[in-house]
């Protein structure tokens, strides 16, 4: 075994080791601060306000057995927890938060490797995020995804069906009565989304980077087998430390390149992208927006679930799983990369049966042909924008028309169900103001509502186009992260209403019909410069001052690159 990290705290009999070991002792063995003993941290995201993390407190338990179990001595660190659904205004405002303060305790005491315990959107991100900065030898448990709710016999996908059904009830097909009714059928169990939405992607991403057991990802919460999971993991990170094998030994640009796969191949959420970007700064890996188009062309859908298809995540669980799925495009994944076992990726791809291939699709029978997440450009995205084929009506991923400009998300709620609002289905509705600094946070926001006469006349998709995010759970022909941002002066923030607005998948473009020199006008012109308050003091005031583009992940720019773990100074 390497020298632990530990011993640095506690080996030796002078006023400082005694201080760091006296503290700790409250009923440990004799022998859990020997400098043999592996001391190993479980970065716990539970909290009551992230519902789908509030079980994380039991997986600790099991965690801390296998840690137990193979000679190691486990802690457990609560750390910075974002509820998707609960925090205002946004969770994102606070992912590079949470990461930096993780990494800071990860550094702090005296730990020898990590067990990363998330679930919901933004917590697998920042301890990812957190981890690649420390560099110490980690593993990814993640929470795994609610069991399906029912509502008058048909299955609800948390999320998704709120979209859809909300939408109905503006359209005038359900009644607002019959909404609230299925609130208490959405969530039945503990868990995240059991959509592939953020949280169920994110797991996968975790699995495909090599950063969870293979096989753990899509894990239904409830199912026993996530705490044999559990255990198996606290025992493995022992093993990890033993051999030194650290995040930076595990995610390598082939390791993000096979991540991009098994986002197109699932039909994951656009938000991986920031995401995984941010991730892959942390470790010095020169990944961009071009990687994602890539890595991801000609990379079909097979898995069959909401938001892209019909099915949900304990389905896809039943059919064989996130290796079943991945073991269908084995050939299009880098062979080298290791997983936390030691093991390359692919390894674990072989006798991987699917159980049922209406959930888990053949490859000559997907449900979308090339449908990774696609970059835009052009010369209203001069650093790229995405969009997500596979929740789009493909008729209008080569569309033309007239922009309806909103310059906020209050602008937009304000006027979008006017009777008077000049707007056909042929609009192309631009919102403004929501990227990082814009917000600040880049809230998901960018799936806006339709207007409601077009609803009430059937229409159920527009092209709409933000610097805003999306969540995974959502639908439509959406594009968003639109790069530079409008309150970073990206040409989004000089978009009239009228301009001719053109989206061309086929050729990656998004433009619209005003001239170079014309925008140059626009941009001059103080009139048409959009306000922008600045936070005046704590996190957001850090944030704006420092957030990156989403086309670089949307990180802080100090925060890029990593530190490792070594400590300097003592400080008693």
């Amino acid at each position: 075994m390497n020298t632990l990290r530990s011993a640095e705290w506690y080996e030796g009999a002078d006023r400082n080791a005694y201080i760091h070991r006296a503290w700790m002792r409250r009923g440990l063995p004799d022998d859990a601060l020997d400098s043999t003993k592996p001391q190993i941290a479980i970065a716990n995201t539970a909290s009551d306000l992230t519902p789908c993390n509030m079980h994380l407190n039991e997986v600790a338990e099991s965690v801390k057995q296998g840690i137990w179990a193979a000679g190691g001595v486990p802690y457990n660190l609560p750390v910075v927890s974002l509820g998707e659904t609960q925090v205002k205004p946004t969770a994102m405002l606070w992912r590079n938060m949470a990461a930096m303060a993780m990494e800071e305790m990860f550094r702090a005491n005296p730990i020898d490797g990590l067990v990363l315990l998330g679930g919901c959107d933004k917590t697998i991100p920042a301890l990812l995020m957190a981890a690649a900065s420390v560099n110490l030898p980690a593993v990814v448990v993640p929470g795994g995804p609610m069991l399906t709710g029912h509502f008058r016999g048909e299955a609800l996908g948390c999320g998704t069906d709120v979209w859809r059904l909300s939408e109905e009830v503006r359209a005038g097909t359900i009644t607002n009565g019959q909404f609230m009714e299925s609130e208490q059928a959405t969530i039945r169990s503990k868990g995240h989304c059991n959509t592939m939405g953020t949280a169920s992607t994110m797991a996968v991403v975790a699995e495909a980077l090599g950063m969870t057991i293979p096989g753990f990802a899509g894990t239904p919460a409830p199912d026993a087998r996530l705490l044999s999971l559990s255990h198996d993991t606290g025992r493995l990170i022992v093993d990890m430390v033993a051999h030194g094998r650290r995040p930076s030994d595990i995610m390598t640009r082939d390791s993000f390149l096979n991540a991009i796969v098994a986002v197109a191949a699932v039909g994951g959420s656009t938000n991986s992208v920031v995401h995984l970007l941010a991730i892959a700064g942390r470790l010095g890996i020169d990944l961009t927006l071009d990687d994602f188009d890539a890595a991801g062309a000609g990379v079909p859908v097979m898995a069959n679930l909401q938001p892209s298809g019909a099915f949900l995540m304990d389905d896809l669980y039943r059919a064989g799983g996130v290796l079943a799925l991945l073991s269908q495009v084995k050939d299009l994944l880098h062979p080298e990369p290791i997983t936390v076992t030691g093991r390359p990726l692919v390894d674990y791809l072989v006798d991987q049966p699917v159980y049922d291939a209406t959930v888990i699709l053949p490859r000559d029978a997907p449900l979308m042909e090339d449908a990774g997440i696609a970059v835009l450009r052009g010369n209203l995205a001069p650093r790229g924008a995405i969009v997500k084929p596979a929740a789009a009506t493909p008729a209008l991923l080569q569309h033309v028309g007239p922009a309806l400009v909103f310059d906020s998300i209050e602008d937009m709620r304000a006027r979008i169900d006017d009777p008077d609002l000049d707007v056909t289905a042929d609009s192309v509705l631009v919102l403004r103001g929501c990227g990082p600094r814009g917000y600040p946070g880049m809230p998901e926001v960018g799936n806006m509502p339709l207007p409601r006469k077009l609803l009430e006349a059937g229409v159920r998709d527009m092209v709409r186009i933000s610097d805003a995010r999306m969540s995974g759970t959502a639908y439509g022909t959406v594009i968003l992260h639109v790069a530079p941002e409008a309150a970073a002066g990206g040409p989004l923030a000089f978009v009239r209403t009228g301009d001719v607005i053109t989206v061309d998948l086929a050729n990656r473009s998004l433009s619209m019909n005003v001239s170079d020199e014309e925008l140059a006008s626009r941009s001059q012109s103080a009139a048409s410069e959009a306000a922008y308050a600045t936070p005046a003091r704590g996190w957001a005031k850090l944030y704006v001052d420092h957030v990156m583009q989403a086309d670089t992940g949307a990180d802080l720019d100090f925060l890029v690159g990593a530190s490792g773990d070594k400590v300097s100074r003592e400080s008693h």
